[in-house]
């Protein structure tokens, strides 16, 4: 709530407050002011609200992805951010809905996620408040401070700082028109005037070869100054700009930026100059505008440059010629090659090393960046084919991109501010090369130009790996967030408790067949394979992702112990330091441990029961039978018709008197196992 003009250091009377109130719930019913937490009854929130209270982190990745609102509050008055925080909101909004497990709220890494994604959470606000006074931990409370307004509302705003500094960037050079008005000349880029602009799309389409464009003399310079920083989605300035020394005044700077914004048929910017007096209203025009011109951006790069895209074989791949005058107005073609396996698939089962070959003969000057796999040109020194080689013809994407959207990338940046021939203008395209594959090409393209990661798990390690190569720090992070997410799925263990009596896989099996599964197939559809994310996290030094594959095996434990390749990871994790000491210890079974003791602790400190799990639980049925058990001790040891119902079953067999005793047991069976692991690989940590 903003105070009125010269009142800005001083308390409202009550009267005052109840006016402001009046007039924002006023604006709020006109539509021309949305609450920052609306009320919303619909499927999709109802459903993120519940995988919220479960802890299901990839479901909520999925429905963010989809678009629903994460600043909505349900009908009881509740927002996401809220339920995540405290356990005491899951206990309210269980009595009333008839939810299972209030002790599943205070899920920190679903916390983390929302407020990646532009959860609110502001101080000296009603619902930020209720966040911080009620979150359920210390972490969870420093987490929620450590995300200040502009990085948690406004998550677009590295990528519209980049499209505002196009205007004021001299090097490299970027711009393809010279708008000239009056005693002023602005260096512009058509595909944003044309993205952003219907009166410069009609204009460019019918004439893509324009370079230059003059304002009519009636319009200041400040004006159009300032319609281009709207339309290069910065901000509105409070101060005009006119007045002595500058041959305008402000009356006159107002009706330029009316008439510009009729000529360029951008009404909303008229608007947005009329309404810039008050904060609140300025602050979410801003972010409407934002959306709308990453929108914007977003359609025209599909109608654009995905739409334009070359398929061509790899050995005619640069013999390509696009002319630099195009109706498009790329400057700069990226290719990607099809990776060797997909076509040629015949050759799967081959055991020989793959080939390798010289660099390209039309690449070898020594005024180039060596960049792109060599091994894309091996066919062309090989000899020719014999007519039995009917394997198909390698394809290679060719991409027309623009460089002023590719400097997002410190890769490109330094490219491009360099002497090396990709950074020279030429009569047709420079063909820049790129390792990785098309589909990761197009979603890297994706994030650059529209600040979306929206991919699956399935190219999720190479569009890592290619946002490494290529220095995009952003879309490393956001791909790391998209693993540990959709990877993630609710993070149930591999094999629950056993209840005797039930009739579900695991209790049907014995303990050894689930040993022998590997990396969680038949538990998660998702194609994640968890050591090649774990291995990529260490080449790549992402801690996110080092974490999260602790976890991932933490929790799936049962079925990654027995296996060869979790021997082979710890023995690489162990092999990390250089010259490794007796006291040393290795770190990602450190990490396992931990997470492997948080998975069963959690349940141990929510019932009360935090020694249980030290003490080993205890079995029941063994030796003489004492304890609450020891009446059913005959009946539990041989796994007998008569043994009782109810009983847990554990990892080894054997049964415990209740859930709690079982998950005792089953930790001590865990942390044995990794023992006997290291003995067998002759380890000591």
């Amino acid at each position: 709530m903003v105070p009125p003009k010269g009142h800005a250091s001083t308390l409202l009377r009550k009267d005052q407050l109840e006016v402001s109130l009046r007039e924002e719930k006023k604006l709020i019913e006109d539509g021309r002011l949305k609450e920052d937490n609306p009320l919303d009854i619909s499927e999709g929130f109802q459903k993120l609200c519940e995988a919220c209270r479960r802890g299901d982190l990839k479901l909520c990745q999925e429905i963010i992805t989809a678009g629903v609102n994460i600043n909505a509050r349900d009908q009881f008055d509740y927002s996401p951010l809220i339920l995540l925080s405290n356990a005491n909101t899951c206990a309210n909004v269980i009595a009333n809905r008839s939810f299972t497990k209030a002790s599943l709220c205070g899920h920190y890494e679903v916390v983390q996620l929302l407020l990646e994604s532009g959860a609110l959470c502001e101080r000296d606000t009603f619902q930020g408040e209720r966040c911080l006074y009620n979150a359920l931990n210390k972490r969870i409370r420093n987490l929620l401070l450590s995300y200040d307004y502009s990085k948690s509302t406004d998550p677009l705003q590295p990528f519209a700082a980049h499209i505002t500094s196009l205007l004021t960037k001299d090097e490299p050079k970027t711009s393809d028109i010279v708008v000239i008005t009056g005693s002023e000349t602005f260096h512009l880029h058509k595909f944003v005037l044309s993205a952003r602009s219907p009166y410069f799309r009609k204009k460019l389409s019918a004439a893509p070869e324009t370079t230059s464009w003059k304002v009519p003399p009636a319009i200041p310079p400040q004006a159009f100054g300032i319609a281009m920083r709207y339309v290069y989605l910065g901000e509105i300035p409070t101060e005009l700009g006119g007045g002595l020394g500058t041959g305008f005044s402000e009356d006159d700077i107002l009706k330029g930026i009316e008439k510009i914004s009729q000529k360029l048929e951008i009404q909303s910017l008229w608007t947005a100059v009329l309404e810039s007096d008050d904060r609140r209203l300025s602050r979410q025009r801003r972010t409407e505008e934002v959306e709308k011109g990453r929108g914007q951006l977003e359609a025209w790069f599909t109608a654009n440059v995905i739409k334009h895209k070359v398929l061509v074989d790899t050995d005619k791949a640069d013999e390509v010629k696009w002319d630099s005058n195009n109706g498009i107005f790329a400057d700069v073609l990226l290719r990607a090659d099809e990776p060797i396996q997909d076509v040629s698939d015949d050759d799967d089962d081959d055991d020989s090393p793959p080939p390798t070959a010289a660099a390209p003969s039309d690449r070898s000057n020594n005024n180039n960046i060596p960049i792109g796999p060599t091994a894309l040109s091996c066919r062309s020194s090989s000899p020719s084919p014999s007519p039995s080689d009917t394997r198909p013809s390698l394809k290679s994407t060719l991409f027309p991109t623009h460089r002023a959207m590719l400097l997002r990338s410190e890769f490109f940046l330094t490219m491009f501010s360099s002497a090396f021939r990709e950074a020279q203008r030429t009569p047709h395209l420079q063909i820049i090369p790129i390792d990785c594959s098309p589909r990761v090409l197009e979603a890297v393209l994706a994030f650059l130009y529209t600040e979306k990661a929206d991919f699956g798990l399935d190219i999720a390690i190479d569009v890592l790996f290619a946002a490494d190569l290529l220095l995009i720090e952003r879309l490393k992070q956001k791909t790391a967030v998209i693993i540990s997410s959709l990877g993630n799925g609710t993070m149930r263990p591999a094999s629950d408790v056993e209840i005797v009596g039930s009739t579900n896989r695991a209790a049907q099996n014995p303990p050894e067949a689930t040993h022998q599964e590997q990396s969680g197939d038949q538990e998660d559809p998702n194609p994640l394979d968890i050591y090649t994310t774990i291995r990529a996290a260490w080449h790549l030094r992402v801690p996110r992702l080092e974490a999260f594959g602790a976890r991932h095996l933490a929790y799936r434990l049962e079925r990654h112990i027995h296996t060869t390749a979790f021997a082979e990871l710890i023995r690489e994790s162990a092999a990390r330091l250089r010259q490794r000491q007796e006291t040393d210890s290795i770190e990602l079974l450190d990490d396992v441990r931990y997470y492997l003791s948080e998975r069963f602790r959690l349940r141990f400190e929510e019932a009360g029961l935090g020694g249980l799990m030290d003490e080993g639980g205890g079995r029941e049925g063994e030796g003489e039978g004492e304890g609450e058990g020891g009446e059913e001790g005959e009946g539990t040891v041989g796994g007998e018709e008569g043994e009782m119902k109810g009983a847990i079953r554990t990892l080894d067999g054997e049964l415990a008197g209740d859930e709690f005793a079982g998950d005792a047991i089953n930790y001590q069976i865990l942390l044995g196992k990794i023992d006997d692991l290291l003995e067998k690989l002759k380890l000591d940590a």
